[in-house]
């Protein structure tokens, strides 16, 4: 294949991918998807254009994460956006504790956000939310009791 006719298949998916930046990204369903990390937790989150109800796992946000703090790290996205009751989220999460899932679901939020409403990236971006947490629990040492911790000393 020269490099004419490789220029040639490229060039129309170059200008398709340059007029879709900025356009919200809209499935079918009138859904938006994006995926979060924060440990060792993945949530799959979904957000559409609804009265705010929040479905994590099948259950009610409120239920699965019943802390008010994990629940205040939720809402984060929507009240620096001012967009607080706009969506109903509907997500999957997996693996981790509670505390990285919050994190996770938080973190897809953000990319859900910022997919359907583009203008909301910077505002996002300045407050941290699009940024993966990249922090995760350091391996166990062999010789070690934990990963740095040494086992106690005894002379005799």
């Amino acid at each position: 294949m020269s490099d004419a006719t490789l220029q040639d298949t490229i060039e129309p998916v170059i200008q398709e991918a340059a007029a879709n930046v900025g356009k919200p990204v809209i499935d079918e369903f009138g859904r938006t998807y994006a995926t979060g990390k924060r440990k060792d937790a993945v949530a799959r989150v979904w957000i559409k254009p609804g009265t705010g109800s929040f479905t994590i796992n099948g259950r009610d946000g409120g239920v699965y994460f019943a802390r008010p703090v994990l629940r205040m790290v939720l809402s984060q996205p929507f009240q620096i956006t001012d967009r607080v009751g706009q969506y109903d989220i509907n997500c999957t999460v997996s693996g981790g504790g509670l505390s990285g899932q919050a994190g996770a679901v938080r973190h897809g939020l953000s990319k859900a956000l910022s997919l359907r409403e583009p203008d909301l990236r910077a505002v996002l971006k300045k407050a941290g939310m699009l940024t993966r947490d990249s922090r995760v629990v350091e391996r166990k040492k062999y010789g070690r009791a934990k990963a740095r911790r040494s086992f106690q000393f005894s002379k005799r």
